[in-house]
């Protein structure tokens, strides 16, 4: 959970990139999902593409933002 002085895990999105791979609890807490949806989108190859260093899931913030602007698209072609 975020601590008051912590900044918005979505300013991310919306700002410039973080200088880190991104963790599954980044990516859960800037959804604001539950981490198990963010494992299930990952199972069902349905959410931000990720990749894995060794036995740990991280995600790249260009792909995070390219996902992002990705469903954006989709909602607009679909309205």
């Amino acid at each position: 959970m975020a601590k008051p002085t912590d900044p918005d895990p979505r300013a991310t999105l919306r700002g410039g990139l973080p200088d880190r791979y991104l963790t599954p609890d980044d990516i859960a807490e800037m959804f604001e999902v539950p981490l198990e949806t963010v494992y299930q989108w990952r199972k069902k190859r349905t959410g931000p593409p990720g990749f894995r260093i060794g036995k740990h899931l991280r995600y790249d913030p260009a792909d995070i933002r390219a996902y992002v602007s990705g469903c954006k698209d989709a909602d607009r072609n679909a309205a």
